[in-house]
């Protein structure tokens, strides 16, 4: 029974770690975040997939013997549980797509571990790139797979100037409010603004900054997309701002202390992830997969390199023992 308990929170912390937490009851929040969009959707297929995810991620990384603490920590399920959701989002629902998400989310562990390797040498976490990397290439498979394919892949195509009829976005107070907590939840594939509210209230419990920087990242996001003339579709169902919503709460409140000089990095930090966003949008566009979180990846990265020999810029004297055991949180409940 210990067992399971100790099981099942370790779960909870992997899920809560999608949003850089370390919290049981905020990672059980966002599950219910998944739950509550697959229910609105009738597409049960994400929160089984999350959890399958999850749960597979997890029980890989304990077979290969990984260092329990990290384990314990979650630190080997959020990524698997990102590529339970992305599999059953951009494929169609066979018994194909569900061999591949469990052999994918295993696999997903196994890369964890390779970029977590090649990451410490620069001094950076891995983050999402497992997650990437992993769905990337089990996307760019399936084109070449008939019993997997879906057209929600693509179809590719060659990057195009965004037209003025696309550009121009015609939002009320209430409209508005919803793309901000869209761009909250979408860091989780999830459409839905009411799964924004519940991640809102997951970070809460686990740090009342976290979900300050949240909001504030998928707000500031949300008003420089629509300023700069970002496709309004896009903006409004929170694809410019899922990125940067990671970004600010990794930057803001996560490798840095909260301090009025963090919170201008991380606002350029923030305004930059936007950018790559775009970038990587036409970038991907003539491969037709999704940018999924690599945005917030790259912004990141480059905002953390810079200071790893210089601290004191942001006045973190220890910075870099904090960017080599990321988002740890408190210690797994023995």
């Amino acid at each position: 029974m210990r067992l399971a308990v100790r099981f099942a929170t370790t779960l909870l912390r992997g899920a809560s770690q999608v949003y850089l937490q370390n919290h049981p009851a905020t990672g059980a929040l966002f599950l219910l975040a998944i739950a509550w969009a697959a229910a609105s959707g009738h597409d049960l297929d994400i929160i089984i997939g999350a959890v399958v995810g999850l749960a597979v991620g997890t029980v890989t990384a304990i077979l290969l013997d990984v260092e329990v603490g990290s384990v314990g920590q979650g630190l080997y399920g959020f990524n698997a549980l990102l590529t339970g959701i992305a599999l059953p989002t951009f494929l169609p629902n066979t018994a194909h797509l569900w061999i591949l998400l469990v052999a994918g989310t295993a696999v997903t562990a196994i890369i964890t571990l390779a970029i977590g390797n090649i990451a410490q040498e620069w001094g950076v976490p891995p983050l999402t790139s497992p997650f990437v990397l992993t769905t990337w290439l089990l996307l760019l498979a399936a084109y070449q797979f008939r019993n997997a394919h879906a057209a929600s892949l693509g179809p590719p195509r060659l990057p195009s100037p965004i037209d003025a009829h696309a550009a121009h976005a015609n939002l009320t107070p209430g409209s508005f409010c919803a793309a901000v907590l869209r761009g909250v939840a979408q860091v989780s594939l999830l459409d839905n603004w009411g799964s924004g509210l519940f991640i809102l209230a997951g970070l809460a419990v686990s740090s009342a900054w976290a979900a300050v920087y949240a909001l504030g990242g998928s707000l500031v996001a949300t008003l420089y997309a629509l300023w700069v003339g970002a496709d309004a579709g896009l903006t409004t169902k929170g694809l410019y701002a899922f990125s940067a919503v990671l970004t600010a709460v990794a930057l803001g409140t996560v490798f840095y202390p909260v301090t009025g000089r963090t919170a201008v990095y991380a606002l350029l930090g923030t305004l930059f992830a936007v950018v790559v966003q775009a970038a990587l949008d036409t970038a991907l566009s003539p491969v037709g997969v999704a940018t999924l979180t690599a945005p917030f990846v790259v912004a990141t990265w480059l905002f953390l390199i810079p200071a790893r020999d210089h601290a004191p810029i942001i006045g973190h004297t220890r910075l870099r023992d904090r960017l080599l055991s990321p988002h740890d949180g408190p210690p797994p409940e023995s």
